[in-house]
C-alpha cells in the first residue's frame, strides 16, 4: 500500500475508534471503549507509516 493509502486508511481507523469511544461513553460499555482506543491507536500508527514512507521517498528523490 502506498503512503497515501496508509494515511487514508489510518484516518478511517482513527475515526472509527473515536466513534466507538463516543458510543461507549454514552452507553457505559467498557469493552467498546477499549476497542475504540485500540482502533484509534492503530489508525495513528498507520498514518505514521504513511508519513514515514513519504519521508523516505523525499529522501530518495533528493539523491
Amino acid at each position: 500500500m502506498g503512503s497515501t493509502g496508509d494515511k487514508m486508511k489510518g484516518k478511517g481507523e482513527e475515526l472509527k475508534g473515536n466513534i466507538k469511544q463516543g458510543i461507549a461513553e454514552v452507553t457505559g460499555d467498557e469493552k467498546l471503549h477499549a476497542e475504540g482506543r485500540r482502533d484509534e491507536a492503530r489508525g495513528e500508527a498507520r498514518q505514521t507509516v504513511g508519513e514515514a514512507k513519504d519521508a523516505v521517498k523525499r529522501g530518495i528523490d533528493k539523491l
